[in-house]
């Protein structure tokens, strides 16, 4: 990592009709107010996770500004506020998804992407990502998006997309696991500790997140989760309110939270917590497969386990499943992880 229903009129992912031209990208509208979104929430946690709502559709409402000499289509985006000091690289998965789905036809959804963190990103400069047409195929469509900052890429990635297509059909089950609504949220666990990391993973986070067999955001007891094992673990989340019915939103969303704690087995297998003094944890790349469609404002079940740690690099996987047992996503992410000796 480094660093609920239906509102009408959000299309933050419109797409011109001269999409297979040059033509001036349309801005999408605005998100839906704060206001808006906070009327589905009634508690002070959940208005503040839904004002981080509010922050999220924002930075994934990107402004077009262009193509550039070697015809690559430019977008600018701004940065969610972060107590890290860096962006979340979430949020640059998010946008770059946004980016290059900005000049696919329609029909035609991403479902795979890989990309690589290069920079640490400043939260203090808008982000330019530039969008190469690699090709356009009769079922497929693949882009090049490298985002960029002071003149340099931050993160490069690729993602394919593909018209809806009839084929073969199977998916791994999902485990049983308790229901999100008899686990405590991060607010209950964290949220009134006076610490603002606390503060902004519990409150300011524009998601519900909630973990099966207890979070490790502060540093374990003897013979909690987390102390031992192979440092498998479940989590529930959605976002903290309502995205409409456009499937580009949704996967953009996913591509967002699938940075939230993909790298979380790899601390746990070795008993660590994301407050333990002097970890250094970094996200170095990321792969993402949208299976089937996904609402990322409903319930979703991340499986996640680490099958390696050498050469202070960690590998996280996820299976991202829906709140029936459907398996809509697959992530996979490396990452720096250097602990302090014991």
């Amino acid at each position: 990592m480094s660093d609920h229903r239906t509102v009408t009129g959000t299309h933050l992912f419109a797409t011109p009709p001269c999409w297979r031209t040059r033509c001036p990208l349309r801005r999408a509208p605005r998100p839906p107010s704060l206001r808006r979104v906070a009327g589905h929430l009634d508690d002070e946690d959940g208005a503040a996770r839904a004002e981080g709502l509010a922050g999220l559709l924002h930075v994934l409402d990107l402004t077009p500004s262009g193509v550039d000499a070697s015809g690559q289509d430019l977008f600018t985006g701004e940065n969610q506020r972060s107590p890290h000091g860096r962006v979340f690289g979430g949020q640059v998965l998010g946008q770059s998804v946004v980016a290059a789905t900005r000049t696919v036809e329609p029909a035609r959804r991403v479902h795979s992407m890989h990309g690589y963190f290069l920079r640490p990103g400043d939260p203090g400069t808008p982000i330019t990502f530039a969008v190469e047409r690699l090709r356009d195929g009769g079922s497929f469509s693949a882009r090049r998006v490298h985002a960029i900052q002071h003149g340099q890429p931050i993160l490069s990635m690729i993602a394919s997309f593909q018209e809806d297509q009839d084929g073969v059909d199977h998916a791994a089950p999902a485990p049983q696991v308790p229901a999100p609504e008899d686990l405590p949220s991060i607010a209950d666990l964290v949220g009134r500790l006076d610490h603002p990391f606390a503060r902004y993973w519990a409150r300011e986070r524009p998601v519900d997140v909630r973990h099966v067999g207890g979070p490790i955001y502060l540093p374990t007891a003897p013979g909690q989760p987390g102390e031992s094992g192979d440092g498998s673990q479940a989590v529930w989340l959605r976002v903290a309110g309502p995205l409409g019915d456009d499937q580009a939103l949704h996967r953009a969303v996913l591509a967002w939270a699938s940075d939230v704690t993909v790298l979380e087995p790899v601390l746990r297998r070795h008993g660590a917590a994301w407050a333990t003094p002097g970890i250094r944890v970094a996200s170095l790349d990321h792969a993402l497969w949208w299976h089937r469609p996904v609402r990322a404002d409903e319930w979703m079940l991340f499986v996640q386990e680490t099958p390696s740690a050498s050469g202070a690099r960690g590998l996280g996987l996820a299976r991202v499943y829906d709140r029936a047992g459907t398996l809509v996503a697959t992530v996979a992410q490396e990452g720096m992880t250097r602990l302090p000796p014991r």
